[in-house]
């Protein structure tokens, strides 16, 4: 299997970074000041593995829903809707102060919670099975309690999620 690939040079990157697309499109982020012959050599290191991913996401049909330009105005506040009820469902068990939510369209996570006590939440939940959207709120709800992945902060995540550990693996195979 070819593929091609795209080297995009980024400020702020401070390594070499593939990231492989639902739609198939190899993208290779570089730090601005590395020459592109660096960036081809590690592609051509890490084909095999390219490859290898490219074929596991063609073979499990691990695509995400199709979404249209422009969809983001249009279910953003239909996202904001389900994780203001869902924050408010789990947050009885769990009674976390936080300042406000954000829905985004964001291009590579599902969820975030700032230092600040934002949650952040990707449009792109509304388009996910019911447990795996409980499992993203339940995450950064919790992340409330605990700003890190420590021990302390799963079992704040198993309180609510008891089978959290299977859900995770499912949201890992999905793509944004």
């Amino acid at each position: 299997m070819e593929f091609n690939y795209q080297i995009k040079k980024s400020r702020i990157a401070r390594r070499l970074k593939i990231t492989i697309h639902h739609d198939g499109r190899v993208v290779v982020t570089s730090p601005f000041y590395l020459p592109a012959i660096l960036a081809r050599k590690f592609v051509d290191k890490k084909s095999d593995w390219i490859r290898k991913k490219l074929e596991f996401f063609a073979r499990k049909k691990l695509i995400a829903p199709e979404i249209k330009v422009g969809s983001f105005r249009k279910n953003k506040e239909a996202a904001r809707a389900l994780v203001l009820a869902r924050v408010a469902h789990f947050n009885q068990f769990y009674n976390f102060r936080f300042q406000k939510i954000f829905i985004k369209n964001q291009k590579t996570v599902w969820g975030s919670c700032s230092r600040k006590g934002n949650l952040n939440f990707n449009y792109k939940i509304l388009f996910l099975p019911k447990n795996l959207q409980d499992y993203i709120i339940v995450h950064e709800l919790c992340h409330l309690g605990e700003m890190n992945h420590s021990s302390k902060f799963w079992a704040l995540v198993e309180k609510t999620l008891p089978d959290y550990l299977v859900v995770r693996k499912n949201l890992k195979r999905r793509i944004l």
